[in-house]
């Protein structure tokens, strides 16, 4: 059975494999504080059906509490240890804290939680209480959502091998800071993790109101960057860039 990813804009995505569907890091809002969505509609109720929600950090564009309330009740959420202390409407939700380190059994699945290099905190206050995270989703293929996270040495090791990678390749303002990946460091992430193949993610969705014009190359351009920089850096991955709301099956044959 293939498994099928389908992107929904930022770092949204559903992961449907082994008959379960994995939703990555929640976000249906045409704005958020600063932010407004200008590419792509909302997605549509289907989006919303999940039967686990991986949230990978407490930033307000990976955890967003409004869109989390659209969910089915008794979605279940894995969300990094704290989260519920720094996001109080967490409490209401069905939650499971995780670590690097944890595995958690969905049905057919696995989920795997592994290390991200980015600043977890909820901002723009609090104290550093809950890690960045990333998930390799096992079942007919091991799909790796990235979450945010700069690159990092022991990246490949910790991630362990995948066949397929989400990776995020830009953001949301016209600077990446640390901890993030941009088109160069996506394509050596790819390079390091080698799987069989991947999609860019976290680009080309929400832009600060007001900045059309300063710097508009790092919302447009992000995803077909990465497309030709993977090409040289690594020849073998087949990379899917897909629009809003599109989907790709890729059949795994280990």
């Amino acid at each position: 059975m293939p498994v099928e990813i389908t992107w929904w804009g930022h770092a949204t995505c559903t992961v449907q494999d082994a008959n379960i569907r994995v939703l990555t890091d929640p976000l249906f809002a045409r704005r958020l504080a600063h932010l407004r969505r200008r590419r792509g509609a909302l997605p549509p109720a289907e989006a919303r059906r999940a039967d686990v929600v991986l949230v990978s950090h407490l930033h307000a564009d990976h955890l967003h509490p409004p869109s989390l309330a659209g969910l089915a009740p008794g979605t279940r959420l894995l969300v990094p240890r704290g989260a519920p202390r720094a996001v109080p409407g967490l409490r209401r939700l069905r939650v499971t804290e995780v670590v690097p380190g944890d595995v958690v059994r969905i049905g057919e699945l696995l989920v795997r939680v592994v290390p991200a290099l980015h600043d977890g905190r909820r901002l723009p206050v609090g104290p550093h209480r809950s890690p960045a995270l990333g998930y390799v989703v096992e079942g007919e293929a091991r799909t790796y959502f990235a979450g945010d996270t700069g690159l990092f040495g022991a990246m490949a090791e910790r991630v362990g091998p995948v066949d397929v990678a989400l990776l995020p390749v830009g953001g949301w303002g016209p600077y990446l800071g640390a901890g993030h990946l941009d088109p160069g460091r996506a394509a050596r992430a790819l390079a390091r993790l080698a799987p069989r193949a991947a999609v860019p993610v976290h680009y080309g969705t929400y832009w600060p109101i007001g900045m059309d014009a300063v710097r508009p190359h790092e919302f447009h351009a992000p995803g077909d960057e990465f497309v030709r920089l993977a090409a040289l850096a690594a020849p073998g991955v087949a990379v899917h860039k897909l629009g809003h709301g599109e989907s790709v099956r890729l059949v795994v044959a280990r």
